[in-house]
């Protein structure tokens, strides 16, 4: 067979449907123990860490405080993206998941092995922050490489459904995630705090050896194979970004940015806002983000269907002008105190201001970049811009305390941020109907 011929079959994605449902089940699976592992810690840290670790005589600091370390974890991200990018680009999608997996799955099992402020002192919260970046790094590397093994194999007219599906593993992660602490929130509070905290950290380890052993059963993609084959590898991917790719990172950033801030603040400080400053039962919040990541598990899909047919563009927009628009009513609404009223306010921001953006990006940061440099560009992107945004749970409590507990802050935030993110796909160019680029 002549090498044209073999850089044919290598360039085909997987058209048998056997095959590419194969692919997406088990990125989609590996994704969602990633996810797990990583949202497991923003629950605790606002009904534990805040208590365990940082044990300060102000409550207001020490929420501040447990957030900081929350927020360590979006930093470490680009880092992960850097590392595990270059070498995704330069050794394949495949193996790299394999490694990230397993660093995300250490980092998550001893986190629930850490002593306590009160048994280590400030070794606690320094080890709790450094199993923090462990997380982050393993979960920057992850997210690249799962995505592209489903993108470079997909058909241009379904690629942006097919995509979507990978991020089916958020919601999965999360339920897992919200499930094991509603559980364990049924136990007096005095347990919960001693010992059952720990549990949804320790049993991650099972759902890594699973999910570690469907990675190591896929293949390459066709995409790497033929430009491997061509020769045409960059040798350091990330310097080509900087030096050629620099407005398609810029814009995969500005991207990513509204959905992270829509995601935190609906799914992350709202525990900390319904739980704490308008003095709910944990089990609202808690209950209402479990709905909002079923109602996600079905509206992922829908969304990526609909940018293949729509445009990439069109998608971005509408989640844009939702979430400049709910910005100060999310607030007005959960002061209500109503429970059901909770429940759809968490619901509507997580679907419109976070899943629209969440389902449609895998697709479009991929299509942004070309093949030597797609692993590095489209993780830099993705988790530059996660990164920077992770910062609001720390910045909202930190506005908070400043205005005594006033929220209009955090609304003009929102609203900025998704002023930011609206430029972006204004600039970016449509994707849709293009091949992928070699």
């Amino acid at each position: 067979m002549s090498i044209a011929e073999k850089l044919s079959i290598a360039n085909r994605p997987a058209s048998d449907t056997t095959e590419m449902n194969r692919i997406v089940v088990s990125s989609m699976i590996g994704t969602a123990v990633e996810w797990y592992d990583f949202l497991i810690y923003g629950m605790a840290t606002a009904l534990v860490f805040n208590k365990l670790f940082f044990p300060l005589s102000d409550p207001t600091l020490s929420t501040i405080a447990a957030f900081g370390t929350y927020a360590v974890g979006f930093l470490a991200r680009p880092l992960g993206a850097a590392i595990f990018g270059h070498f995704g680009d330069r050794v394949g999608r495949k193996a790299m998941l394999a490694m990230t997996i397993v660093i995300m799955g250490l980092g998550t099992f001893l986190i629930g092995l850490l002593p306590t402020y009160d048994q280590i002192g400030i070794a606690a919260p320094l080890l709790l922050v450094l199993l923090r970046l462990l997380q982050g790094i393993g979960l920057g590397g992850e997210w690249g490489g799962a995505v592209l093994m489903v993108v470079e194999n997909s058909p241009t007219r379904n690629r942006g459904l097919l995509g979507s599906v990978v991020q089916i593993g958020w919601p999965i992660g999360n339920l897992a995630a919200i499930g094991v602490f509603a559980v364990l929130g049924h136990l007096p509070e005095s347990d919960f705090l001693a010992w059952a905290w720990r549990i949804p950290f320790l049993i991650s380890i099972v759902l890594v050896a699973v999910g570690l052993y469907i990675r190591l059963k896929l293949a390459e993609t066709p995409v790497f194979r033929e430009t491997e084959a061509r020769k045409e590898l960059a040798k350091v991917p990330l310097v080509d970004i900087l030096a050629r790719h620099r407005r398609p990172l810029f814009t995969a950033i500005g991207l990513k940015l509204s959905e992270v801030t829509y995601a935190i603040v609906a799914g992350v400080f709202a525990i900390s806002y319904v739980t704490g400053a308008l003095a709910m039962p944990r089990n609202v919040i808690i209950n209402a983000i479990f709905i909002a990541a079923v109602v996600a598990l079905a509206m992922i899909p829908v969304f990526g269907w609909l940018s293949d047919r729509i445009g990439r563009k069109s998608m971005f927009y509408a989640t844009c002008v939702f979430a400049m628009a709910f910005a100060f009513p999310m607030f007005w609404l959960l002061d209500t105190r109503d429970p059901s009223t909770i429940t759809l306010t968490i619901v509507a921001a997580i679907t419109f201001g976070q899943m629209v953006g969440f389902a449609v990006g895998p697709s479009w940061y991929s299509e942004l970049f070309t093949a030597p440099v797609r692993y590095s560009g489209a993780s830099l992107g993705f988790q530059i811009g996660a990164a920077i945004a992770g910062l609001t749970p720390f910045a909202a409590a930190s506005l908070m305390a400043w205005t005594g507990g006033a929220t209009w802050p955090i609304s003009t935030y929102l609203m900025v941020i998704g002023a930011i993110t609206l430029l972006s796909a204004r600039l970016a160019p449509e994707t849709a109907s293009g091949e992928l680029t070699n």
